[in-house]
């Protein structure tokens, strides 16, 4: 191909990129997160059809697997919130316009009334955007189902179509980035998994020993919050110490904000990311860090995964030059 006709077909690629980006913004988010769950699930459809399973079965059974795992992440918390909205609306109900709150020595006495007025309008409001995202929320999880049953049906016809955009010489590269996404995603998924199951484990005793008597309830929700980026468990100590506090309990809303956040809130990050990120992930737990906490803050609820990725692909680069310049191989 003349070099000429090259480059004017690599601009038009490039601009056809960047408008399909732009029309596409509202599902970039579902894609990115379609094409990394399909990414984890792969080894599961490799499995079914080693032992003779179609294709279609084989991505079918492979995209069941990820919806029954993010059902079961999710139920259990509007499951829980739904067996107790009785309870919770008669505290609600309950909640006095002032709390008196004690601590060294002074009794001051807390105006909430403005705060409960603000926090129904948030309610209601927060209500009244979910039931009219409803069907935009219902559409992107069709797409997420479709586009990862798409993807695990044809895995090799996409892997084919990637290296025919690249030159041949650097093929080698393109299967370097490809495997290192592999194990990235693998990682991340398995490190948010037992980060979860690790929160689980130190909230009940922790809530049990406080006197909760939905303890196993509390430590589940703090364990599927892991997965939620920036919140986290923490917004279960929280609300929990903000319930003593209302009760006129001030102590012991001191001792659950205190034990909640260290134990619960940052335990299981301090011990089981590092370790983890390092053992699976391969790269360092500080630079795991500045990835996952990087790529919240700058693109959202898609960072906890994209973060950790760029940084992955960073050190796969550096790795790639390092060879290419004469280095050593990093792992040697």
């Amino acid at each position: 191909m003349p070099p000429d006709r090259r480059r004017v077909l690599l601009v038009l690629f490039s601009i056809t990129a960047v408008v399909a980006a732009v029309v596409l913004a509202e599902v970039m988010a579902t894609v990115f997160f379609a094409i990394t769950v399909a990414y984890v699930l792969y080894p599961v459809r490799r499995w079914l059809v080693t032992h003779g399973r179609s294709r279609r079965v084989s991505a079918a059974v492979a995209s069941l697997v990820g919806l029954v795992a993010a059902v079961v992440a999710i139920v259990p918390i509007f499951g829980a919130l739904y067996v107790r909205r009785s309870s919770f609306l008669e505290f609600i109900r309950s909640l006095p316009a002032q709390v008196p709150v004690e601590a060294f020595g002074f009794e001051y006495v807390v105006d909430v009334s403005d705060a409960f007025v603000t926090i129904q309008r948030g309610v209601t409001q927060l209500a009244v955007e979910l039931a009219s995202a409803a069907p935009v929320l219902a559409l992107k999880a069709t797409l997420f189902v479709l586009l990862v049953y798409a993807l695990l049906l044809r895995p090799r016809d996409i892997r084919r179509a990637v290296l025919a955009l690249v030159p041949a010489v650097y093929h080698d590269v393109v299967l370097a980035f490809h495997e290192r996404t592999r194990a990235t995603l693998n990682a991340l998924y398995v490190l948010q998994a037992a980060t979860a199951f690790a929160t689980f484990c130190i909230a009940y005793p922790v809530f049990a020993v406080l006197g909760y008597e939905s303890s196993l309830v509390l430590a589940v929700l703090a364990g599927i919050l892991q997965f939620v980026p920036v919140v986290g468990p923490s917004a279960v100590v929280v609300a929990l110490a903000a319930y003593q506090v209302v009760a006129g309990d001030t102590a012991a809303a001191i001792l659950v904000l205190t034990l909640g956040l260290v134990l619960v809130g940052f335990l299981p990050d301090a011990l089981i990311r590092p370790r983890l990120a390092s053992l699976t992930a391969g790269m360092p737990g500080s630079l795991y860090f500045v990835g996952f906490t990087g790529g919240v803050l700058t693109v959202g609820l898609v960072g906890f995964i994209a973060g950790p990725l760029v940084i992955a692909y960073l050190l796969e680069a550096g790795a790639i030059l390092n060879t290419e310049t004469g280095g050593t191989p990093s792992g040697e």
